[in-house]
């Protein structure tokens, strides 16, 4: 194994791919990442130290002696140059098995892209939360508690209602889910509203055999582009850069964006519709449209559309002969954050979704494996 210098840090393992490939992990004095759609061992994980006197948890992963060796040589901090052999000492088979697929469903959260126009069915978002709740609690020997990754109470308490709704189905594998989480919910003393009537639903509840079905799984899409608006200059399409924006808001294929540009006497606005697909709302996420030296910004309502004022130059509206003047082929809609994403990563990201769904394996979600049960 080998000790790197990473932006000032130390790390061993692998390169990973950047967001959204990236499942990300962070522990006690440590981050961990795997690159999602590779296949392989689960202990070809990058570790990044970011304070090793915490990361006390190292001795189950590498051994006593090779937690020792790291600790003798990240006792000074690295430079650019720095890197150190570490001979004999590798991470132990299954050692972090449960840490990546806890990082896996971190990720399902946050990237998991849910489409009605590609057909991805979306993940019940309280039955995710709480696998991951009781994950985390199962891995409190690598998770220190004030870590983002560690807040169970904040994963399992908006979600009662709905689990308690997912009771009424009477699936077996939901039931276990549930009682569980409660029990956990007890333990780490979750008094939001609807606990106290959950755990009073979870005892008396009475399983059914678990049953393939379609129900409420399905997706609901919003935004398209509509009819032409008066005064019709141009329109167009472009996609959204999904570590721009919140995840489980928007349709997450690509094209899903519609702008129009229209004239209404001698003023020029922009129109914006995005294809939102929830559980999250767009109002108040930023866009933006540039065409040379006319831009414009806005923010999306609740419904993901928006209307906006162009700018022709810093200051000077945008006046009806600019626009008919104007050549809109090389338009560029941005919603939300400006970044650099790349189309592929995003094709990667389905086809690793649709072979979870056709194929779940044993390290599947009990919302994913509900999900591709749904889909047929």
């Amino acid at each position: 194994m080998r000790l790197v210098a990473d932006s000032g840090l130390w790390r061993i393992g692998p390169a990973v791919a950047a967001v959204p490939l990236v499942a990300v992990l962070e522990v006690d004095g440590a981050v961990l990442a795997w690159t999602v759609d590779e296949s392989g061992d689960a202990a070809d994980a990058q570790i990044t130290l970011t304070d090793a006197a915490r990361a006390d948890w190292l001795w189950r992963v590498l051994g006593e002696g090779g937690h020792h060796a790291l600790a003798a040589a990240t006792v000074e901090p690295p430079d650019h140059t720095a890197g150190v052999d570490l001979s004999g000492v590798e991470v132990r088979p299954g050692s972090v098995d449960g840490l990546r697929r806890l990082a896996v469903g971190h990720w399902l959260r946050r990237w998991w892209p849910a489409s009605v126009r590609d057909g991805i069915v979306g993940l019940d978002p309280a039955l995710l939360d709480a696998e991951i709740a009781l994950l985390t609690a199962d891995a409190e020997d690598f998770v220190a508690d004030d870590g983002l990754d560690a807040d169970i109470g904040a994963l399992l308490a908006p979600h009662a209602g709905a689990l308690a709704m997912h009771l009424l189905v009477g699936d077996t594998r939901v039931v276990a889910l549930v009682r569980n989480c409660v029990r956990l919910a007890e333990e780490m003393g979750v008094d939001a509203a609807g606990w106290a009537d959950l755990s009073d639903a979870v005892e008396n509840i009475r399983p059914q055999p678990a049953a393939v079905r379609q129900d409420d799984y399905a997706l609901a899409a919003g935004g398209d582009t509509g009819p032409a608006p008066s005064g019709l200059i141009a329109r167009g399409a472009a996609s959204i850069a999904w570590s721009g924006v919140p995840g489980g808001v928007f349709d997450a294929a690509e094209d899903t964006v519609s702008w129009a540009v229209a004239a209404d006497g001698d003023a020029v606005t922009a129109t914006v519709h995005t294809a939102v697909i929830g559980p999250g709302s767009p109002a108040g996420i930023p866009v933006a449209l540039r065409c040379g030296d006319i831009t414009g910004v806005g923010v999306l309502d609740g419904s993901g559309r928006a209307t906006i004022s162009l700018l022709h130059g810093p200051n000077a509206p945008l006046t009806a002969t600019g626009g008919w003047d104007q050549d809109w082929s090389a338009t560029v809609v941005t919603v939300g954050a400006e970044v650099s994403e790349a189309v592929d990563a995003r094709e990667r990201v389905r086809r690793f979704a649709r072979q979870r769904l056709a194929h779940p394996g044993p390290d599947a979600f009990l919302a994913e494996t509900l999900a591709a049960e749904s889909d047929y």
